[in-house]
């Protein structure tokens, strides 16, 4: 067990955001999580404590005045399995895409839309996340989490979870209460493709697939996102920085009017959701930069750091964004990565 102090988290968020933890440490197994918080309990009983994994989905403003715990409990196991799924158990400090791929390696079938998706397995269900027609929730079995108060281990089921839209429990009721240890997947062994949610089959067909597969959709997936979004290793960022905001039918109804390219998608629940990314390019912002903090060039649901940005910049330019999108079609912004 090793305790740094007031180390860098430069490599551990992607944004490369160079800030400082007060205390770090990392953990590989419940019972290393539990003697380094008897350990802390001794030497800074007061000291708030911060879970975290892949950091491909925070944005830190300030040095974090707090005791971070790095997630590093791995491994994949078959746990169970019927005529129609496997189950899944996955460490949640494993590497979400190395996940995807061995499942797609293996022929379990459901999470092949959510390829390259950084990040850590262990988010996956904090988040609910979701891509090209698929969310955590469709294939979410269910998780185990430690209590940092009661100090016990819990079970939730997708219902306990209480997914939403890149919401689950943990963001809000539960926030900072839990840290995730593994996460039970239910993966299909005869597949269910989903192709018609953005550019897949336009991506099948170019790349000449003749036969679908969730081999192929993974790697039409793959074949997007690097065409659309920035490497992290190349340029900091946190992928969509924004969720994609939903409003009624009737003030859709009036935008379109006014905005007739408008992009947006009907909820189940009849409210449309527009697509974040168009409205911010539409308020001129792709490609803007303003010293190291910028919006990307090729898509402007992504804001980056070119290198040098301060956590307080890129804040503040999503404040900027998040205020001229207010003022041009009158509908709210939602900032889908987390402050700290």
């Amino acid at each position: 067990m090793q305790i740094h102090e007031n180390l860098s988290l430069r490599q551990y968020n992607t944004f490369g955001i160079d800030v400082k933890a007060k205390l770090f440490a990392e953990f590989n197994s419940v019972t290393q999580l539990q003697e380094i918080l008897q350990y802390i309990q001794h030497l800074a009983p007061r000291i708030p404590r911060m879970v975290l994994g892949g950091g491909s989905n925070v944005l830190f403003t300030g040095n974090v005045q707090a005791l971070v715990l790095k997630n590093g409990i791995s491994g994949i196991e078959l746990v169970k399995e019927d005529e129609q799924f496997v189950y899944i158990k996955v460490g949640a400090g494993v590497n979400w895409h190395s996940f995807v791929q061995h499942c797609v390696q293996q022929g379990w079938a459901g999470v092949e839309n959510l390829s390259l998706i950084p990040g850590n397995a262990g988010a996956s269900p904090m988040q609910n996340i979701g891509a090209y027609g698929v969310e955590i929730k469709d294939v979410f079995e269910e998780l185990e989490a430690y209590h940092l108060t009661d100090k016990t281990v819990v079970t939730f089921s997708a219902t306990d979870c209480a997914f939403g839209y890149r919401e689950s429990v943990f963001k809000r009721k539960y926030k900072d209460q839990f840290v995730i240890l593994t996460v039970t997947y239910r993966l299909r062994k005869n597949p269910i493709f989903h192709t018609t949610y953005g550019a897949i089959n336009e991506e099948l067909e170019k790349i000449g697939v003749k036969e679908l597969s969730i081999t192929a959709i993974s790697q039409a997936v793959i074949n997007i996102r690097s065409s659309k979004l920035p490497d992290p290793k190349q340029i900091g960022n946190a992928g969509s920085f924004f969720k994609n905001p939903s409003i009624s039918k009737e003030q859709y109804d009036q935008l379109k009017n006014e905005f007739t390219s408008l992009v947006a998608y009907t909820n189940p629940d009849g409210t449309m959701k527009l697509a974040a990314g168009w409205l911010i390019e539409q308020c001129g912002w792709k490609g803007y930069r303003k010293g190291d903090a910028g919006c990307h060039a090729k898509q402007a649901l992504v804001l980056v750091n070119y290198g040098a940005a301060t956590g307080k910049e890129i804040y503040d330019l999503s404040g900027e964004i998040m205020l001229s999108v207010k003022a041009k079609f009158g509908v709210e912004l939602e900032r889908e990565v987390n402050i700290i």
